[in-house]
């Protein structure tokens, strides 16, 4: 397997986890704290995007050299705009879409928007943020 596809299976197994933090945060925020499901959706992402900077740093990419700490905050600044944007941009964007006018179920309109930003997140992971 190439180096390429092992990151690309890391990325999806962070993903995952991601996935959990992301639909539990938006759980607590929606659904306990009853905030407004567009608000509950970017604080969710964000608290997704900052779990999987960590474990992109030291698994999916371990093998890079993680540098002095302006570095890895200079990573986290690149994570954010690459990975933070298209996730939070998209899921906000594919949220109102799929919840305000195709009144799909929120907990399935939030799966279908992580999905369809994953493969840009890995192509921004790759050639933006995690770059040799």
């Amino acid at each position: 397997m190439t180096p390429l596809a092992v990151r690309w299976l890391k990325f999806n197994l962070v993903g995952a986890l991601g996935i959990v933090v992301q639909m539990g945060a938006f759980a607590l925020l929606f659904s306990a704290l009853h905030l407004h499901y567009m608000v509950a959706t970017g604080l969710a992402v964000e608290t997704a995007v900052l779990h999987n900077f960590v474990w992109h740093e030291l698994y999916t990419w371990k093998h890079l050299p993680r540098g002095a700490a302006r570095d890895v905050a200079l990573r986290l600044l690149r994570f954010h705009a690459g990975n933070g944007a298209i996730s939070i941009l998209g899921n906000l964007a594919l949220m109102r879409l799929f919840v305000g006018s195709l009144h799909i179920h929120h907990y399935v309109a939030s799966a279908l928007a992580i999905a369809l930003c994953s493969l840009l997140n890995f192509a921004a992971s790759e050639w933006f943020v995690f770059r040799k």
